[in-house]
């Protein structure tokens, strides 16, 4: 059986369409038919029933799923471990949502290079979505998002809560209306919710943007005030370079840790997993 093709089949399954499948892998839909097609053809039974809204696994599909998550998962491990140095015993993959690098992620890799210098470290920065996608494929051994992903293949835990505070370039109260300087920085659903109950007659930003690091960075360079992470500005606060603003309110932003329920190298995956407890 080829890799590809099992890439394929889990793609379709987790989509319920060849065609989004197709767009996912960059193929075309018909190398992915193809694809399924010599895979039925090899297992002998049919693995998926086609719709002509979509298509959904049949009970043979369905068991096929962690096998060919298995043998994916075992092949992107072992790309990894064969290009690896001689002194080098294994290596674990992380990956962190954007907005939670600069907070996490340097202290980690520090960690683990000092306490583990036999164990490579290979760290991917993208968003929730395509990181869990990556850890369920096996491409990641742990990923750390702002989504409590239910997924049956993965375990998750929440690992901490950030309190995000308002800050200013300047000292200044806080105020319910529309700040020309104001930088809303977008720190997910569940922020944007609270930060609508909290501020009611606040008009839209002039300047919104997706990234804390871009959002702090503008800040610093031109003024204004903005949401973030308290440990993120900690430092900033006390050099004065950032003020509190008097009396606004704080928001909770929860960080969870997913790794799968089924790990190739369990040991490694535990050993960072610990790390990461560590340096919080």
């Amino acid at each position: 059986m080829n890799i590809n093709h099992m890439r394929a089949f889990l793609e379709v399954a987790r989509n319920g369409s060849f065609q989004l499948a197709a767009e996912n892998l960059f193929i075309t839909q018909s190398t992915v038919s193809a694809r399924i097609k010599v895979l039925e053809d090899q297992l002998n039974t049919r693995l998926f029933n086609r719709k002509r809204d979509g298509s959904e696994l049949t009970p043979a599909g369905r068991n096929f799923i962690r096998y060919a998550t298995k043998v994916v998962k075992a092949w992107e491990q072992a790309k990894q471990e064969i290009a690896l140095p001689q002194d080098m015993e294994g290596l674990v993959a992380l990956g962190v949502q954007l907005n939670l690098w600069q907070q996490i992620t340097p202290a980690w890799i520090e960690q683990m290079q000092n306490s583990s210098p036999e164990v490579g470290t290979r760290v991917v920065m993208d968003y929730s979505d395509s990181l869990l996608s990556q850890l369920v494929e096996g491409e990641l051994d742990l990923v750390l998002t702002y989504v409590n992903r239910q997924n049956a293949e993965l375990r998750t835990e929440l690992l901490m809560e950030d309190i995000l505070v308002l800050v200013a370039s300047e000292p200044r109260k806080v105020r319910t209306d529309w700040v020309k300087n104001y930088v809303f920085v977008d720190w997910g659903d569940e922020f944007r919710e609270a930060h609508t109950l909290a501020y009611p007659d606040a008009q839209a930003p002039r300047l919104s943007v997706g990234l804390g690091m871009v959002g702090l960075d503008y800040i610093l360079n031109y003024g204004g005030a903005g949401y973030f992470p308290e440990r993120m500005v900690n430092e900033l606060i006390a050099s004065q370079r950032l003020f509190y603003v008097e009396d606004a309110p704080k928001f909770k932003r929860p960080v969870f840790l997913s790794y799968s329920k089924d790990p190739i190298n369990p040991e490694l995956v535990s050993m960072a997993r610990e790390t990461l407890q560590s340096v919080l």
